[in-house]
């Protein structure tokens, strides 16, 4: 079990570091710390919490810049994407701050011949199994609202970014909150599964939260479900952006694009699937391949770049694999359609057309640079079609008429509708999944309760 961790740097195929991955004995003692840590944390009071969460959002700032070089060089995204990760995990947290107060707040109810209330108050220590698409804000948007709440965070991050995971909680204890109230592990990619299932049975361990692929987040449900633990899975996605034809076609391809290449299409929240009326296919086809042509792809810590490298090579090769199957299945290439030629895992950005049902970039998620476009004779077969996937994360649907967006939008499965809108998450807005893309919700108030124990007070009224 002491296998090293290797880290990459996917622009160049480099070792940027090494580390010595944990033994059970060193694991278990940090549990116990972090146990002990989150126990007493949950004592504390709100206002302490509150000015901890402050000082966390100072940090974040104070580190932005180091933070995103870190993260460009560890997992490849721009450096500009890099450091807007810091500042808006810098903005969820001030949201917390001003509140917390009311999301927490007793609720009263009125009962004849009772005092009765519910509370919220914090379950303890929460296990965290985290990607590495976004390194620092995936981590911030689930341990803010948990630390404010008065819980402990132990973070299971993804091995080829454990340069930010270590580094995020120093982070923790810069900004002046307990040692041990956050700990990130250093466990050996063969020994994750197995370590994971131990760690959800453990009794110091109150709850887990996952987000990353359908196959580890079965396996974290599974487990949880065993433990009788609450668990909240937030999991993949393949989301319809849906053009109907009285749309404002410039605009909707245009957005289209960033829908789909930020982060060189490795979120879950990106659009994968264009389906477009046939009466404006053309024209927006047209328009979004001209974007996606445009956009320069390179070393990302250089300012013109719009897109870096994949963040490992087997991704690249899982995206290879999508494309020639789909090609295959009769799917028409218009952009891209192979890796970069040189160092780093570069992948050209990649567009489709004649996408349908049965095709891997139909019915897959495409975690990179790779859009899909399938073309719909009227909003039914729209709905249709945006509907066909196991998928349920959002849908974002581009009209001129709001009530049409809206009653379009409500006949599609998923966490999130965005009209004439790209897919984002806020920190004053629930995010989550339905069907194969999770269960549960972070942020907003949903977020700050989902781990903790709503609680029921009754006490009789003295006669």
């Amino acid at each position: 079990m002491n296998t090293a961790i290797t880290t990459i740097n996917p622009s160049t195929g480099r070792v940027l570091a090494v580390y010595d991955a944990w033994d059970r004995s060193r694991i278990d003692l940090v549990v116990d710390a972090a146990h002990a840590a989150a126990a007493a944390w949950g004592r504390e009071a709100l206002e302490v919490r509150k000015a901890a969460v402050r000082r966390l959002a100072e940090q974040l700032r104070a580190q932005k810049d180091r933070f995103a070089g870190l993260i460009t060089a560890e997992m490849g995204k721009p450096l500009a994407e890099a450091a807007a990760e810091l500042e808006k995990s810098a903005i969820t947290a001030i949201y917390y701050v001003d509140n917390t107060e009311r999301l927490l707040h007793d609720e009263e109810i009125v009962i004849d011949g009772v005092d009765a209330w519910v509370c919220y108050e914090p379950m303890g220590l929460i296990l965290a199994v985290m990607p590495w698409n976004f390194p620092v804000w995936q981590v911030m948007r689930f341990a803010i609202p948990a630390i404010i709440s008065g819980n402990g965070v132990l973070l299971k991050h993804s091995p080829n970014v454990t340069g930010c995971a270590l580094a995020l909680e120093q982070l923790f204890r810069d900004a002046g909150l307990p040692e041990h109230l956050m700990r990130a592990l250093v466990i050996a990619e063969p020994d994750v599964p197995r370590e994971i299932e131990r760690l959800i049975a453990d009794d110091r361990v109150a709850a887990v939260t996952l987000t990353g692929s359908n196959r580890a987040g079965a396996a974290v449900g599974a487990a949880a479900g065993r433990a009788a633990k609450k668990s909240v899975l937030e999991l993949g996605g393949s989301d319809a952006f849906v053009v109907l034809d009285d749309a404002d076609v410039a605009v909707a391809a245009a957005s289209a694009v960033r829908a789909r290449y930020n982060n060189a299409g490795q979120s879950c929240v990106c659009a994968k699937r264009f389906i477009v009326s046939h009466k404006v296919v053309a024209e927006f086809t047209e328009r979004f391949v001209a974007g996606v042509r445009s956009l320069k792809v390179g070393n990302p810590t250089a300012p013109s770049v719009q897109m870096g490298p994949l963040a490992r090579a087997d991704l690249r090769d899982a995206l290879q694999r999508q494309l020639d199957q789909s090609l295959a299945a009769g799917a028409q290439l218009l952009a891209g359609g192979r890796a970069v030629a040189g160092d780093g895992f570069f992948f050209e950005p990649t567009v489709v057309a004649n996408a349908r049902p049965g095709m891997a970039v139909f019915d897959e998620e495409t975690f990179g640079p790779l859009a899909s476009i399938a073309v719909a004779h009227d909003d039914e077969e729209a709905i249709r079609l945006a509907n066909a996937t196991p998928f349920g994360l959002s849908v974002s649907i581009w009209t001129a008429s709001t009530p049409r967006g809206v009653q379009v939008a409500k006949r599609i499965t998923s966490g999130a509708a965005f009209i004439n809108a790209v897919t984002a998450s806020d920190a004053r807005l629930p995010f989550g999944g339905t069907k194969k893309s999770g269960y549960g919700r972070e942020l907003a108030a949903a977020g700050v309760r989902e781990f903790s124990n709503v609680r029921t007070y009754w006490v009789p009224k003295a006669v």
